[in-house]
């Protein structure tokens, strides 16, 4: 029996597997509301396995994930893609389909029998497009672009969908710095401009640190901690759950921490004869 929550998504005593093999176990976890929560931990973790469950891709071996207050899988499924956005890792477009086209597949749970497309839908595709640099590569195949152009593409097609929350599993895979950033600051102006609720997967703890509200940190298949980025981020956590030594400082641009690795690879000392 689910037990009341004071967020629209939570999961309870979850534990997900992937035939015989347990990733998750016995987890709880309350998503906060209109906030970018980030998840981070150590390749295998179950870090995108758990954004799989909240985004129903995943049935639970138990538990259950909730959408304000009803288990997941209970829900319709139109009524899941018109309030939860699901972008998962490494997804893989119809063959020969344009950016255009494929962007505009966002709006397919807001259609009607009666209305395939409307003027909203334009719009809504228009701004995706625009919001992420892609509107000049509308006609292009998808299949042509780089990976960097093509995970953009997708990240529209999202956008597009216009849900209250969104689920991103590595939505800067494939993208140079400039353009991580690029992203990481569009899914921060989505959630403070819209108020839309955000849980990303990232690889990166000092972008995590960085842009997260609310940072989990997941080890084995369980939560270590969880919390504000201050609050989480410390030398002894880093080596816990990474196994790296580090110092953590104060991040100059945002005030928030920044994990400093503390071992440096260092040439060794010549010698003498090598010298000479």
């Amino acid at each position: 029996m689910s037990r009341p929550t004071t967020s629209r998504l939570a999961a309870q005593d979850l534990t997900l597997a992937y035939e015989d093999r347990t990733v998750v176990e016995g987890l709880d976890l309350e998503i906060p509301d209109g906030k970018v929560t980030v998840v981070v931990g150590p390749n295998a973790c179950g870090k995108s396995t758990l954004l799989r469950a909240l985004g129903r891709l995943l049935k639970p071996r138990r538990g259950a994930v909730l959408l304000d207050g009803a288990e997941l899988a209970r829900v319709p499924g139109k009524q899941i893609a018109r309030t939860i956005g699901v972008l998962p890792q490494s997804p893989t477009p119809p063959d020969g389909i344009t950016v255009a086209d494929l962007v505009a597949r966002g709006r397919q749970p807001h259609q009607k029998w009666w209305q395939q497309w409307s003027e909203a839908d334009e719009q809504a595709v228009a701004e995706a497009l625009q919001r992420t640099d892609t509107a000049d590569l509308a006609d292009r195949p998808v299949d042509e672009l780089s990976g960097g152009q093509r995970q953009r593409v997708w990240i529209a097609m999202a956008l597009a969908q216009d849900t209250d929350l969104l689920l991103l599993d590595e939505p800067t895979t494939y993208l140079d710095i400039a353009h991580q950033v690029e992203v990481l600051d569009l899914v921060r102006r989505l959630n403070h401009e819209r108020g839309r609720t955000v849980v990303a997967v990232l690889h990166d703890l000092n972008q995590a640190a960085r842009y997260a509200d609310h940072l989990v940190a997941m080890k084995a298949g369980r939560i270590v901690a969880q919390g504000r980025p201050d609050e989480v981020v410390t030398a002894e956590l880093v080596e816990d759950v990474f196994g790296l030594s580090s110092v953590v400082v104060t991040d100059p641009v945002t005030g928030g921490p920044l994990v400093v690795p503390a071992r440096a690879w260092q040439p060794a000392p010549l010698q003498e004869e090598h010298i000479r």
